[in-house]
């Protein structure tokens, strides 16, 4: 059986210890997630980047920079994420319908239990990066390769 590909985007705000985050409402009630979705058809990962993040959290993103890579491989499913850190931006987090948007200390971000793998990567966060994670279909990390 071949693997979904789904090409996407992660967009990462992080401003004195804290970052910005979605909390999902239904489907994946109460996971956190960095903000980010699907790179349209004709659309570059930055208009991607833009447009999620103002979709997801309320926040004009109007400076970011792209950093690298993040492959997370379900059984069923690859999504394959670009990287962008915002440098600059306008708004705070709002709550919506399906999810509710915030900011939360890093630190006890790490330690809730409903984690999608993406930010996992927290730490590894610089130019060039290219990280690899396996996961079963829990979103619980079976591997987790950090590739030069």
């Amino acid at each position: 059986m071949d693997k979904k590909i789904r090409n996407a985007v992660r967009t990462f705000l992080i401003k004195d210890g804290e970052i910005v985050v979605i909390k999902y409402k239904g489907r994946h009630d109460g996971y956190f997630d960095i903000p980010g979705g699907k790179i349209e058809d004709g659309e570059t990962k930055e208009e991607a980047s833009i447009r999620e993040f103002k979709e997801e959290t309320g926040i004009t993103i109007t400076k970011q920079h792209y950093i690298g890579h993040i492959t997370v491989e379900y059984p069923d499913t690859i999504y394959e994420f670009e990287v962008l850190i915002v440098d600059e931006y306008s708004g705070e987090p709002l709550e919506f319908d399906f999810n509710n948007s915030l900011w939360i200390d890093i630190n006890e971000l790490l330690k809730e239990e409903k984690l999608f793998p993406s930010i996992k990567t927290i730490h590894y966060l610089n130019d060039d990066m290219n990280i690899k994670i396996a996961c079963d279909s829990n979103h619980n990390i079976i591997d987790f390769e950090k590739r030069d």
